[in-house]
């Protein structure tokens, strides 16, 4: 004799197999948000990280580097850039809900649990020494103060008008590894390349500032557009002309030619640029200024390749 199935029982099937769709209906939303967390939606800042990688990966080998290399550090900017929007935006979560441009942000808006985010940041940073751990003895030390900075930023916003010049040091930490781990030491040159680097990201990075200066005065986060105020298109053009200075001394110490002078002055264009977008303060446009500052990073490596390329065919 055949038992028939309790009525409860169907119930629970069913109220089961309603959790397994849920489940799967969810699951797509939740790996879009861990996607949009890392940033990868938007690969601007990525590219920002990587430029200054790789301005020092040819000074380093004079030249082409090592692929095997390239490939550590490319891969290294990826997973750092993506533990960096992790760790920003746990930092933030209380305040991203409060400014309009990011309070449809993973966290602000539930996508993502504070406790996924934390986790989610130690795995790329663990990803990202194993990456280092392929590499030297000095390049595996430094790292560490990569992590540091990347951790600290965040929360300098809260202490201080110049997290932009913690945020330079992260973006161009990269630059002395390069150098380690490509010639097994850190010459003296190789740190006029990272302060010249530092100086353009608190450039840009004032012009990202300026773009929720409003709703970060409101909310009481800090940042170098509210301390420049009223001066802060005098100050962010003095910042671009040491920037100019700072690559053309570089140019001098590493023996450059003209390709890598003429990045240099299509980097001063692009500057001169930056400044008419920025001159009515306009949140759009000074987002647009900041974005522009892809094409000089991609200047200035073109600018490099272009005169190693020349050399090496003479």
């Amino acid at each position: 004799m055949t038992a028939k199935p309790s009525p409860s029982s169907g119930k629970r099937a069913t109220t089961a197999a309603r959790a397994r769709r849920s489940a799967a209906r969810k699951r797509p939303g939740l790996l879009l948000g861990y996607w949009r967390l890392m940033r990868f939606d938007r690969p601007i800042g990525m590219l920002l990280l990587l430029w200054p990688t790789l301005w020092a990966l040819w000074f380093a080998a004079e030249g082409l580097p090592e692929p095997g290399l390239l490939g550590i550090f490319v891969a290294g900017v990826v997973l750092m850039r993506a533990a960096g929007c992790v760790i920003n935006d746990f930092a933030d979560r209380h305040v991203d809900g409060s400014v309009k441009r990011t309070r449809d942000r993973p966290l602000p808006s539930g996508q993502v649990s504070p406790a996924a985010a934390v986790t989610l940041f130690a795995i790329l940073c663990l990803a990202a020494f194993a990456l280092v751990l392929m590499t030297n003895t000095l390049t595996i030390q430094l790292s560490f103060g990569a992590v540091a900075l990347a951790f600290c930023y965040p929360f300098m916003k809260r202490y201080t008008h110049l997290p932009q010049v913690v945020l330079g040091a992260a973006f161009s930490w990269g630059i002395p590894m390069a150098f380690a781990a490509q010639t097994g030491s850190v010459a003296p040159d190789a740190w006029l390349v990272f302060i010249t680097a530092v100086l353009w990201t608190i450039v840009y990075d004032t012009f990202y500032g300026m773009v929720d200066r409003d709703d970060d005065i409101a909310v009481g986060v800090k940042s170098t557009a509210i301390l420049f105020a009223e001066h802060d298109r005098l100050i962010t053009g003095c910042l671009q002309g040491l920037v100019l200075a700072g690559l053309v001394i570089v140019g001098d110490k590493f023996s450059m030619g003209g390709f890598y002078y003429l990045g240099v002055a299509l980097a001063a264009v692009l500057f001169g640029y930056q400044q008419y977008l920025i001159r009515h303060r306009e949140r759009e446009a000074c987002f647009r200024a900041f974005l522009d500052n892809n094409y000089v990073g991609m200047a200035i490596f073109a600018g490099i390749v272009a005169d190693y390329a020349s050399k090496s065919l003479q």
